[in-house]
Order: C-alpha cells, then sequence, then structure tokens
C-alpha cells in the first residue's frame, strides 16, 4: 500500500439540466488541474495534427465536407483521449451501477458515426474500410468489457496494437490520415473501456 496515495470513486453530485447532462458526459467532479492538463494537451495536440495536414499538402485536395470531418473528428479524438483518461471520467463510466456498462457500449457503438464519416466521406466510400473497421469496433469492445477486470488492461492493449497493424496493413490510407486509427481504438478500447482506480495524492502525506 503506497502512503501518499489514495483511491477515491466517490462521485460527486451533478447539478440538474443540461449543466449536469454535460458534466456526467465528461465525468462529474473533474478537478481544476485535470482541467488544465487536458486542454493544454489538446490546444499542443491539435496544433501538431493541423501543422502536419497543412505539410503534407493533402488538405489542398479535400472538399470542405472532407476538411470539416477531418477537423471534427481529430479534434474529438484528441480530446476523447485526454478526458476519458481523468480520475473524474473513470470514476463516472466505471461506477457500481447496473446501467453503466450498457452506457460504456452504447458510447463505443455511436463512434460508428466517426467511421462512417471518415469511410465515406473522406475516403471516398470505402466500405471494406468502414465495415471492417466498425467489426474490429464492437469486436475489440465486447472483447474488452467482458474480460474478466484484471485483464481488461493488457486485453484491450492487444486488441488495439491488433486494430492498429490491421490498419497499417491491410486497410492502407493517405499518410496524412494515419494518424486516425490509432487514436480511434487507444480512447475507445483503452482510454475508455479500462477501469483504472481514480488515484489521488493523499492531502495530509
Amino acid at each position: 500500500m503506497r502512503a501518499d496515495l489514495r483511491i477515491s470513486w466517490e462521485v460527486p453530485a451533478t447539478p440538474p439540466g443540461l449543466a449536469g447532462r454535460l458534466e456526467r458526459f465528461m465525468g462529474p467532479g473533474k478537478s481544476r488541474s485535470e482541467s488544465v492538463v487536458e486542454t493544454l494537451g489538446l490546444l499542443g495536440c491539435a496544433l501538431l495534427l493541423a501543422a502536419g495536414l497543412w505539410t503534407s499538402g493533402a488538405t489542398r485536395d479535400w472538399s470542405t465536407a472532407q476538411l470539416v470531418v477531418v477537423a471534427l473528428a481529430g479534434l474529438d479524438l484528441i480530446g476523447g483521449v485526454l478526458t476519458n483518461a481523468t480520475n473524474a471520467a473513470k470514476r463516472w463510466y466505471h461506477r457500481a451501477d447496473p446501467g453503466a456498462r450498457r452506457a460504456r457500449l452504447l458510447f463505443v457503438s455511436a463512434h460508428l458515426i466517426h467511421l462512417a464519416a471518415m469511410g465515406l466521406v473522406v475516403l471516398s466510400g470505402d466500405l471494406a474500410w468502414t465495415l471492417t473497421n466498425a467489426a474490429l469496433l464492437i469486436g475489440g469492445a465486447v472483447g474488452v468489457e467482458f474480460t474478466p477486470v484484471h485483464l481488461k488492461r493488457p486485453a484491450a492493449m492487444a486488441l488495439l496494437m491488433a486494430a492498429v497493424v490491421v490498419n497499417l496493413f491491410w486497410l492502407p490510407v493517405p499518410t496524412a490520415l494515419a494518424w486516425f486509427a490509432p487514436l480511434f481504438f487507444l480512447k475507445l478500447l483503452v482510454c475508455h473501456l479500462v477501469p483504472e482506480a481514480p488515484l489521488e495524492r493523499r492531502r495530509d502525506a
């Protein structure tokens, strides 16, 4: 046992209405330091991604619709990796609630829209890419969710690596889009579905 650390699964109360729903979606009780790291990480990584896309020259060949889809996907995945890795999100999405598993799987399933938008709009109707990644996502999510808790982390890592390798060798995309699959499966299979203890430093340590 670490005397300088503690684990806190207590989910704080949330306000009624839209503000409460948004807070629950992001994870109730997010600390100021978590918000700072999220914001700085999102800004820094989004700028790096934008610079990479610009220097690749791919943006000059994309339509407005394709640019919008890529920009929204990039922001959502970068922000989603960071948000789902916070103590606040871990406490909320892995709380002791009979409906928590269903909520996690619904959250993951909603990202089929991302695959459809990327495959059909940005990749000009690439059904093989879209359907294969959809199968990797749903299969991977079910695999992680129903794996015993002490094996979830390595199982999620294995499924993440498998999905990335499949995309690299059998579902190739332009170099400017090579970031999508790693961030997509990292966000959902690892950051969202793996329960991790919300660690905090003991204030009296």
